[in-house]
């Protein structure tokens, strides 16, 4: 069976949450069901953009529970199972697998500085906890530099398909699709150069800015995959206007608050992840006005 196994837009699911950690259930439900409706192919259920790793382990789980069953028979689910210490992982990972998830990701173990060797025991470990498809998560966010040498070696792991590539470095990402003879899933990060990575060979993409543009980020990809570039191109450079906007005030923070926009109650980010203060987010909307974001783009 090809290890292609995920295509298409999925948005890095912004994790709706209550002062105390809690899923808003509701609003996870109602975000997936209109993401879906957009035109989204599955989910990537708390990674960076989830805040995964600053959350409690059983939010952690019930993100991957509510996740599996609103998206059950119309989406794939990819939960991030990484943590600072092996054993939480580990256990994440048997519950991911055990609740039904398509796939699990990590990043790479962080913080140390591991070597390839320790590396490679990591994701070993996790492969042993579970019994679902996994890829692993190239990000600058890990400290790790991931090249085709590294990928080529893990994709030896029982259960290994592939990566998610946030880097802007292209030619490795190339070097890395060309492995196994092309059969590796390769799925773009970087939101705004998800065309770049397209064109590349990426099989499809997973970004933060999904969330609140799904309409067209699946402009993009429709538009490539039919082969009108021009379109693709136009979508992109629309979406990057946003994104810039974003990159300016923070991005998770104005994703949540885009998101409270069309009525969707997505709570704050995990303390000490900014919140915008009155002030900003009245400079914030008043900026997406200005591209008419609410008219354009949803």
């Amino acid at each position: 069976m090809s290890n292609v196994k995920f295509k298409g837009i999925m948005p890095a699911i912004v994790s709706p949450l209550n002062e105390d950690g809690s899923v808003k259930e509701k609003s996870l439900r109602k975000l997936i069901d209109w993401q879906l409706k957009a035109g989204c192919k599955g989910f990537y259920v708390c990674g960076a953009t989830g805040e995964g790793t600053v959350m409690k382990p059983d939010s952690r789980k019930a993100m991957s529970e509510i996740a599996v069953d609103e998206a059950r028979g119309r989406g794939c689910v990819i939960s991030h199972i990484g943590a600072i210490d092996l054993r939480t992982a580990q256990d994440l990972a048997r519950h991911a697998s055990d609740v039904g998830v398509d796939a699990i990701s990590s990043v790479p173990p962080f913080f140390y500085g591991y070597g390839e060797r320790e590396i490679y025991q990591y994701y070993q470990a996790l492969s042993d906890s579970s019994d679902v498809p996994m890829l692993m998560y190239a990000s600058p966010l890990s400290g790790t530099v991931i090249k085709a040498e590294m990928v080529e070696k893990i994709m030896g792991i029982r259960n290994m398909i592939g990566l998610k590539w946030t880097s802007y470095d292209y030619y490795e990402m190339r070097k890395i699709k060309e492995l196994n003879g092309g059969d590796i899933n390769v799925i773009n990060g970087p939101d705004e150069t998800l065309l770049c990575g397209l064109v590349m060979g990426a099989d499809g993409g997973i970004g933060a800015t999904y969330n609140p543009m799904p309409k067209v980020f699946v402009k993009i990809y429709e538009s490539f995959m039919s082969g009108n570039i021009v379109a693709a191109q136009e979508a992109q450079f629309k979406a990057n206007k946003v994104i810039k906007i974003l990159l300016r005030h923070g991005v998770l923070n104005g994703v949540k608050d885009m998101l409270e926009m069309i009525g969707i109650d997505m709570g704050y980010c995990t303390y000490p992840l900014k919140r915008f203060t009155a002030s900003e987010q009245e400079i914030f909307r008043a900026e997406l006005k200005t591209l008419r974001f609410e008219e354009e783009y949803l």
